[in-house]
């Protein structure tokens, strides 16, 4: 091994406030300070990790991709045309709602009522439609409702100031309550088959679910990676107070993202009543649960300000892989949610653990 070679310091020229003489400015030289081993040594060179590349998502890409390979092992239907196509459809309102949803995590709030907006969308537009509205009006009607009750979580959070958590668990009983209502509790039949074939149809053979949610996943990124009201919300997840001082408009950002998670919900009851071509007053029942778990495992921080729109996305692939190889496999559905379960408990414990990390290393 080559030996270290020693050199003599280099004399440097500097300027002193007192040179020999006392009388103004002088100059003297300053022997350089000798560096020690460790110092001289080369610093390290970091290991890119899957992290650094993938962000927040990395945790939930590496589940997605062990749940494939190993239901792709274990069943030779899998991959099939026929079972990705159903696990598309099956997997697309949860994307949708759960894009939703994470626009209101971020915000360190959360949505409760998703579910019951859902429910409330999906039969109000059957409804419309078997009174004879043309497709399209009954369609922005059924969207319509769930904006005007985000618009309303809103308005309760910022304007009551009502805890997002009793907000929303409110609206959840009150959209509940008007769907059990106006349908007595009946499921709404004869919806036309063109109305159908919105979320059953295909366009070059890829599902319409599935594109409706890779573009409505692909917008909500656009809007949270390269807009001002993209910034406006992670700055509202950060600190609302700085923020407001700031100049950012922290009432309509709130507004804004409880209106557009209540919209996706709507979407998402249009949509899944055309998928079943019914209106089920109970539909939706438990699907806001299932958008907080798909946000959290895709990486999203409850605490706010930490999460992408892809997270989200991954998050309920995953569970829709999950509940589909299950089927498969004749699991047990009662193992499932113990399985989703877990996966939230580990995908909150890794947060919570780099949170820790990077507060003790001043980051």
């Amino acid at each position: 091994m080559p030996k270290l070679i020693w050199r003599e310091p280099i004399e440097t020229t500097t300027i002193t406030n007192k040179p020999p003489g006392g009388e103004g400015p002088g100059l003297e030289t300053v022997p350089r300070a000798r560096l020690s081993p460790e110092q001289q040594a080369e610093p390290r060179r970091r290991v890119i990790t899957l992290g650094d590349i993938a962000g927040r998502e990395s945790g939930g890409l590496v589940v997605l991709l062990v749940a494939i390979g190993a239901l792709t092992l274990a069943s030779d239907e899998f991959l099939t045309g026929n079972n990705l196509s159903n696990l598309a459809r099956q997997v697309a309102i949860f994307g949708i709602i759960a894009v939703g949803q994470l626009l209101v995590i971020l915000t360190a709030g959360i949505d409760l009522s998703v579910g019951s907006i859902l429910g409330l969308s999906g039969a109000s537009t059957a409804q419309f439609l078997v009174a004879g509205m043309p497709i399209v009006p009954a369609i922005l009607l059924g969207v319509g409702i769930g904006t005007a009750l985000g618009v309303i979580n809103g308005l309760l959070v910022t304007r009551a100031l009502l805890p997002p958590f009793i907000a929303t668990l409110g609206m959840l009983g009150i959209a509940r309550g008007i769907v059990l209502v106006s349908t007595d509790a009946q499921t709404i039949q004869g919806v036309p088959e063109a109305f159908q074939v919105i979320a059953n149809g295909t366009i070059l053979g890829i599902p319409n679910l599935l594109i409706v949610a890779a573009a409505v996943t692909a917008v909500m990124w656009f809007v949270l990676t390269r807009t001002v009201f993209g910034r406006y919300i992670y700055a509202v997840g950060s600190n609302p107070e700085s923020a407001r001082l700031a100049g950012v408009p922290v009432r309509m950002v709130t507004i804004s993202v409880y209106m557009i998670s209540g919209l996706l919900a709507g979407l998402g009851g249009v949509l899944l009543a055309s998928r079943l071509g019914a209106g089920i007053p109970t539909a939706g029942t438990g699907f806001e649960l299932s958008a907080i778990a798909a946000c959290v495992i895709g990486g999203a921080s409850l605490f706010g300000a930490k999460g992408s729109a892809i997270g989200a996305a991954t998050g309920a692939l995953i569970m829709g892989v999950l509940n589909n190889g299950g089927n498969l496999l004749a699991i047990n559905a009662f193992y499932l949610q113990i399985a989703i379960g877990v996966l939230i408990l580990v995908a909150v414990g890794f947060d919570q653990l780099n949170t820790r990390r990077s507060a003790s290393s001043g980051g």
